[in-house]
């Protein structure tokens, strides 16, 4: 049970997101008939799976919310923004009572309780009374109820008049479910001419379950539907009744093969066709005319009984090949298989080395073959972790949605790059970051309403998220078209901070850069959001934990971007190994653009590349490597958020596979350093941070330039 209580568990958190995402879709205006069934499909499963599980506070909770969805579906209520919200807040509660559960925390304490009471009392009001659970389990359905007309278009001239033989199973009321509501369903697209209540289960009064269902229902129904649209009505309780729909003209052994019950009294089943509506009184005396009878039967009974078995196995067979097929497997395990792949790298380096040494031809294929085969494995296990960026976008549209109704802003999110790919682990880091952009997107940079109509841009802001993949890596936007960052605001707070000396030059990018400093704010009040200096500069540690980066880009008046760049996975990577006197270092593969002989122009720290200027920075002057260089330095051309610049190291060692390790504590301090690998050899080498050693290499030709600069001036 523990393990059952688990899934339904996991199972109701991703069936929330769904219902979340189609509520939004409401509030926006945007929802169609099948946005409403989905949400009605949430709550309709979620009640059915608490009951089972015995979860009364969930069953009892979600009903409201399920019968006041139904009277969306039927036309009864009206679905607009107010609403939408109201039921968004519910959702939250769902949340609320399932997190409970899967705590092991009571459901029964004031608080929830409370609430619950003040979220139905709303839902009430709203969509009108809804009976409780009992209510709706202890009362017996009558043909008047269940056949209330309904205008509808769906009746007319080309009206087919169907039969519904529906039975619905002993345990459907424990499993939270109201037959009347699928029955009453069925008037939105057509209309019950008829019913008639079948009581044949029915026991005495006093051995009565009120908690087991006894009934079945025939029905004479009038729809320009055809059978699938009839039988969907019935997709939420399809597992818990049996349901015949037949055409009109139907033969009688149809009839009475749906209504097995009477199959050995033939005219007591004519008798209920007739209440039902379905078949006049003469037709049924013509269809159990003798000879009618004797020539139904013609058929052999072996072929119909085969035919009758065949008819759902296939029809389970065909469902079975269109779901989706999948397995849920623990992230630890998924973890564990990682760490167990690196490992096998790291042996499997040790015994290519081992056979290169040994100068065996045999042993060298042998293990040639087992790195290929390693690789494969590799890639299979990572691929394991990698899931699309695009669920974690869809969160922020609840972020958005709630922050702008909060502050009286009217913003639209926009999506794009969602089935771009990433490591599980790093999503599951980046959320919170990303969470802090969008909000200070929200209360920064989206002006008010009234201030973007003076300033002729669209009264609705847009946020964009956008995801893409670039050198090995995987970029995030996060962009705003609102007032753009201040320049000469942040830089008089970074003077008046003495964070920068006044009358020193500095770029856009490096002004931005400021605001990643902590405690840093420009923000002329504090807000519940923001303006605490508090945020930022967390940000960009947490990316910066991640091997990662942060840039801002930004036009005053026109808008404000943040660029996020990420590894796509923090366990194994493809890398180019190089060396500088006897030190080993890694860099990540996808960002080596080539290797060159290197030719230093006289006097300056860049090299003639093709009649281009390329920066380059010395790794062995860089980490304080003992010894001189070799009689022959080469350049490794490494390319990072659109910028080229050139390592200059002693070898170049080849690709390798490297099981990325993380530096002890002791070596926080260290720059341009992202980690560490082990070698076949056993030995350590370090993985170098492209992005921070493409930062020391523009800041050294930036002096360089301004020093060139100033002895220009000073020349002249």
């Amino acid at each position: 049970m523990d393990a059952a209580l688990q899934t339904f568990i996991d199972e109701s958190r991703e069936l929330l997101v769904e219902m979340e995402s189609g509520l939004l879709a409401c509030e926006r205006s945007t929802a169609d008939a099948e946005t409403i069934n989905s949400i009605f499909r949430v709550a309709h499963t979620i009640k059915g799976s608490s009951g089972l599980f015995g979860l009364d506070e969930i069953v009892a909770f979600v009903h409201v919310v399920e019968t006041a969805l139904d009277r969306v579906r039927i036309g009864e209520v009206a679905m607009d923004r107010d609403f939408a919200v109201l039921l968004l807040n519910c959702k939250d509660h769902i949340q609320v009572l399932v997190d409970a559960v899967a705590a092991g925390s009571s459901l029964a304490v004031p608080h929830i309780e409370a609430r619950c009471a003040e979220l139905s009392g709303l839902l009430q009001k709203r969509a009108g009374s809804v009976k409780s659970i009992g209510a709706a389990k202890t009362t017996a359905p009558t043909p008047a109820s269940s056949a209330t007309p309904h205008a509808t278009s769906a009746t007319n001239a080309a009206t087919s008049n169907w039969h519904i033989s529906a039975r619905f199973k002993a345990d459907v009321l424990r499993a939270g479910m109201d037959p009347l509501a699928f029955i009453r369903y069925l008037n939105t697209f057509g209309k019950i001419h008829g019913a008639h209540v079948i009581e044949s289960a029915l026991p005495p009064l006093g051995e009565m379950d009120p908690e087991t269902c006894y009934l079945g229902f025939e029905l004479s129904f009038a729809s320009t539907a055809d059978e699938a649209r009839i039988r969907s009505a019935f997709e939420f309780v399809i597992e818990d009744c049996t349901l015949a729909v037949l055409p009109p003209s139907s033969p009688i052994t149809a009839y009475l093969e749906a209504m097995p019950e009477f199959g050995t009294n033939p005219a007591l089943a004519g008798e209920i066709l007739v209440r039902s509506g379905t078949l006049t009184s003469e037709e049924v005396q013509r269809a159990l005319a003798p000879e009618t009878v004797q020539g139904a039967s013609a058929v052999p009974p072996d072929v119909a009984e085969a035919a009758r078995k065949l008819a759902p196995v296939a029809d389970v067979e065909k469902r079975a090949g269109a779901a989706e097929r999948s397995i849920r497997v623990d992230a630890s395990k998924l973890d564990h298989l990682i760490t167990l792949v690196g490992e096998l790298i790291i042996a499997s380096a040790s015994a290519n080395l081992s056979a290169r040494r040994a100068q065996n031809v045999d042993l060298q294929e042998s293990t040639s073959r087992l790195s290929a085969l390693v690789e494969s494995v590799r890639d299979s296990a990572l691929q394991l972790r990698m899931v699309k960026i695009g669920a974690t976008f869809n969160r922020f549209q609840r972020v958005v949605n709630d922050v702008a109704r909060e502050l009286g802003k009217d913003i639209e999110l926009v999506v794009s790059g969602e089935d771009t790919e990433l490591d599980k682990t790093v999503i599951e880091k980046i959320n919170d970051p990303l969470t802090h952009l969008v909000r200070n997107a929200i209360d920064h940079g989206i002006e008010p309403q009234a201030l973007r109509i003076e300033r002729g841009k669209p009264p609705t802001g847009t946020i964009t998220l956008n995801a893409y993949h670039d050198s090995g890596s995987i970029v995030i936007e996060v962009s705003d078209d609102g007032g753009g960052l201040k320049r000469e605001r942040i830089l008089a707070k970074a003077i008046e901070r003495g964070l920068v000396e006044p009358g020193k030059a500095l770029s856009d990018k490096e002004i931005y850069a400021l605001i990643f400093e902590p405690g840093f704010s420009t923000a002329e009040q504090v807000t519940n959001l923001s303006g605490r200096g508090v945020g930022m500069d967390v940000v960009k540690r947490n990316i910066t934990a991640l091997r990662g980066d942060i840039d801002i880009r930004s036009e005053e008046g026109r808008g404000t971007t943040v660029i996020v760049r990420l590894p796509l996975t923090l366990a194994i990577i493809n890398g180019f190994q190089i060396g500088v006197g006897k030190t080993v270092f890694v860099v990540p593969l996808d960002m080596v653009d080539e290797c060159i002989e290197f030719s230093p122009e006289a006097g300056h720290d860049y090299a003639n590349v093709r009649g281009q200027a390329l920066p380059f920075v010395r790794l062995r002057d860089l980490f304080k490597v003992p010894g001189a260089p070799s009689g022959r330095e080469n350049i490794v051309v490494v390319r990072h958020a659109g910028l080229r610049a050139g390592l200059v190291v002693d070898s170049l060692l080849g690709e390798c596979q490297t099981v990325i390790k993380p530096l002890a504590k002791v070596f926080s301090g260290v720059k341009c350093v992202s980690g560490s690998s082990i070698l076949g050899t056993g030995e350590v080498a370090l993985i170098l941070d492209v992005g921070l050693l493409m930062q020391q290499v523009l800041a050294a030709a930036n002096g360089e330039i301004q020093q060139a600069s100033l002895h220009e001036r000073r020349t002249a």
